[in-house]
Protein backbone atom coordinates (compact mmCIF):
# COMPACT_ATOMS: atom_id res chain seq x y z
CA UNK A 1 0.00 0.00 0.00
CA UNK A 2 1.12 3.35 -0.96
CA UNK A 3 1.51 6.41 2.34
CA UNK A 4 -0.84 8.81 2.11
CA UNK A 5 0.04 12.03 0.14
CA UNK A 6 -1.40 15.71 0.50
CA UNK A 7 -3.08 17.38 -1.85
CA UNK A 8 -4.04 20.74 -2.14
CA UNK A 9 -7.55 21.67 -2.95
CA UNK A 10 -8.78 24.72 -3.87
CA UNK A 11 -12.17 24.13 -2.61
CA UNK A 12 -11.34 23.68 1.05
CA UNK A 13 -9.73 24.97 3.69
CA UNK A 14 -8.78 28.73 4.15
CA UNK A 15 -7.79 31.14 6.39
CA UNK A 16 -10.27 33.01 8.64
CA UNK A 17 -10.27 36.92 7.80
CA UNK A 18 -9.07 39.39 9.25
CA UNK A 19 -10.83 42.13 10.20
CA UNK A 20 -8.69 44.52 8.24
CA UNK A 21 -8.13 42.59 5.46
CA UNK A 22 -12.20 42.45 5.30
CA UNK A 23 -11.82 46.40 5.37
CA UNK A 24 -9.28 46.51 2.61
CA UNK A 25 -11.34 43.53 0.80
CA UNK A 26 -14.47 45.31 0.48
CA UNK A 27 -12.82 48.92 -0.53
CA UNK A 28 -10.90 47.12 -3.39
CA UNK A 29 -14.65 45.72 -4.61
CA UNK A 30 -16.21 48.72 -3.89
CA UNK A 31 -14.15 50.75 -5.65
CA UNK A 32 -13.66 48.66 -8.73
CA UNK A 33 -17.64 48.32 -9.31
CA UNK A 34 -17.76 52.16 -9.31
CA UNK A 35 -15.21 52.75 -11.21
CA UNK A 36 -16.01 50.38 -13.55
CA UNK A 37 -19.50 48.77 -13.11
CA UNK A 38 -21.38 51.96 -13.15
CA UNK A 39 -24.95 51.43 -13.85
CA UNK A 40 -25.14 47.94 -13.76
CA UNK A 41 -26.46 47.11 -10.02
CA UNK A 42 -28.35 49.28 -7.18
CA UNK A 43 -26.96 48.11 -4.69
CA UNK A 44 -23.58 46.15 -3.80
CA UNK A 45 -23.91 43.98 -0.75
CA UNK A 46 -20.54 42.26 0.74
CA UNK A 47 -20.46 40.29 3.70
CA UNK A 48 -17.56 37.79 5.26
CA UNK A 49 -18.09 34.57 7.30
CA UNK A 50 -14.94 32.79 8.27
CA UNK A 51 -12.79 32.41 5.66
CA UNK A 52 -15.71 33.22 2.57
CA UNK A 53 -16.00 36.77 1.23
CA UNK A 54 -19.89 37.23 -0.30
CA UNK A 55 -20.73 39.40 -2.69
CA UNK A 56 -24.25 40.09 -3.64
CA UNK A 57 -26.01 42.81 -6.21
CA UNK A 58 -29.23 43.98 -6.65
CA UNK A 59 -30.76 45.46 -10.02
CA UNK A 60 -33.16 47.60 -11.34
CA UNK A 61 -35.84 44.83 -13.55
CA UNK A 62 -37.08 45.52 -16.62
CA UNK A 63 -40.15 46.60 -16.76
CA UNK A 64 -42.63 44.19 -17.60
CA UNK A 65 -45.01 44.31 -20.71
CA UNK A 66 -48.16 45.99 -21.07
CA UNK A 67 -49.99 42.59 -20.39
CA UNK A 68 -48.20 42.24 -17.03
CA UNK A 69 -49.73 40.70 -14.60
CA UNK A 70 -52.19 37.80 -15.90
CA UNK A 71 -55.57 37.38 -14.55
CA UNK A 72 -54.42 34.87 -12.18
CA UNK A 73 -51.03 36.24 -10.95
CA UNK A 74 -51.09 36.76 -6.87
CA UNK A 75 -49.59 39.82 -6.74
CA UNK A 76 -49.52 43.62 -8.26
CA UNK A 77 -47.19 44.72 -10.76
CA UNK A 78 -45.55 46.75 -8.35
CA UNK A 79 -45.23 43.82 -5.36
CA UNK A 80 -43.83 42.27 -8.45
CA UNK A 81 -41.18 44.90 -9.09
CA UNK A 82 -40.44 45.38 -5.67
CA UNK A 83 -39.50 41.81 -5.30
CA UNK A 84 -37.22 41.62 -7.80
CA UNK A 85 -35.83 44.38 -6.52
CA UNK A 86 -35.13 42.79 -3.70
CA UNK A 87 -33.70 39.32 -5.37
CA UNK A 88 -29.70 39.63 -5.22
CA UNK A 89 -27.74 37.95 -8.02
CA UNK A 90 -25.10 36.17 -5.96
CA UNK A 91 -22.17 37.29 -7.79
CA UNK A 92 -19.25 35.14 -6.16
CA UNK A 93 -17.95 33.57 -2.95
CA UNK A 94 -14.53 34.02 -2.51
CA UNK A 95 -11.98 31.62 -0.53
CA UNK A 96 -8.97 33.25 1.81
CA UNK A 97 -6.06 31.46 1.87
CA UNK A 98 -4.27 34.10 3.51
CA UNK A 99 -3.18 36.03 0.15
CA UNK A 100 -4.80 39.32 -0.33
CA UNK A 101 -4.18 38.95 -4.37
CA UNK A 102 -4.94 35.17 -4.41
CA UNK A 103 -8.43 34.51 -3.48
CA UNK A 104 -10.52 30.85 -4.66
CA UNK A 105 -13.39 31.90 -6.82
CA UNK A 106 -17.26 30.12 -6.69
CA UNK A 107 -19.44 31.34 -8.37
CA UNK A 108 -23.45 30.31 -7.42
CA UNK A 109 -25.05 27.75 -9.04
CA UNK A 110 -28.67 28.50 -9.41
CA UNK A 111 -29.40 24.67 -11.07
CA UNK A 112 -27.58 23.07 -7.43
CA UNK A 113 -28.14 25.85 -5.53
CA UNK A 114 -24.96 26.39 -3.93
CA UNK A 115 -21.43 27.86 -4.79
CA UNK A 116 -19.28 25.32 -7.27
CA UNK A 117 -15.40 25.70 -7.63
CA UNK A 118 -14.65 28.21 -10.49
CA UNK A 119 -11.27 28.77 -11.98
CA UNK A 120 -10.84 32.63 -13.05
CA UNK A 121 -10.55 33.91 -16.52
CA UNK A 122 -6.80 32.99 -16.70
CA UNK A 123 -7.81 29.61 -15.90
CA UNK A 124 -6.08 29.62 -12.56
CA UNK A 125 -7.88 28.54 -9.33
CA UNK A 126 -6.60 32.09 -7.75
CA UNK A 127 -6.91 35.39 -8.58
CA UNK A 128 -8.03 39.08 -7.45
CA UNK A 129 -11.75 40.21 -5.88
CA UNK A 130 -11.81 42.62 -8.46
CA UNK A 131 -11.10 40.48 -11.41
CA UNK A 132 -13.85 37.93 -9.50
CA UNK A 133 -16.28 40.64 -9.73
CA UNK A 134 -15.56 41.23 -13.47
CA UNK A 135 -15.98 38.44 -14.22
CA UNK A 136 -19.74 37.88 -12.43
CA UNK A 137 -20.29 41.14 -13.46
CA UNK A 138 -20.13 40.23 -17.47
CA UNK A 139 -22.29 36.98 -17.03
CA UNK A 140 -24.85 38.35 -14.32
CA UNK A 141 -25.10 41.89 -14.54
CA UNK A 142 -26.59 43.82 -17.79
CA UNK A 143 -27.13 47.78 -18.18
CA UNK A 144 -29.76 49.19 -16.36
CA UNK A 145 -30.69 51.23 -19.51
CA UNK A 146 -33.39 49.55 -21.08
CA UNK A 147 -33.62 51.56 -24.23
CA UNK A 148 -30.01 50.91 -25.63
CA UNK A 149 -29.66 47.27 -24.16
CA UNK A 150 -29.40 44.40 -26.35
CA UNK A 151 -31.46 41.76 -25.17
Amino acid sequence: MSPKQWVFDPNSGGVKIKEAVKQRTEKRIRDYAETHLVGRYTRLEIRFRGHFCYADAYTEPEPPGPNWPPPDWPESREEYLERLRDTPFHLFRLRYFGEEDEWGLAFYSYGNNKYELSVFPTGEFFGTPEVALQTAAEFHLRSLDFRTSSK
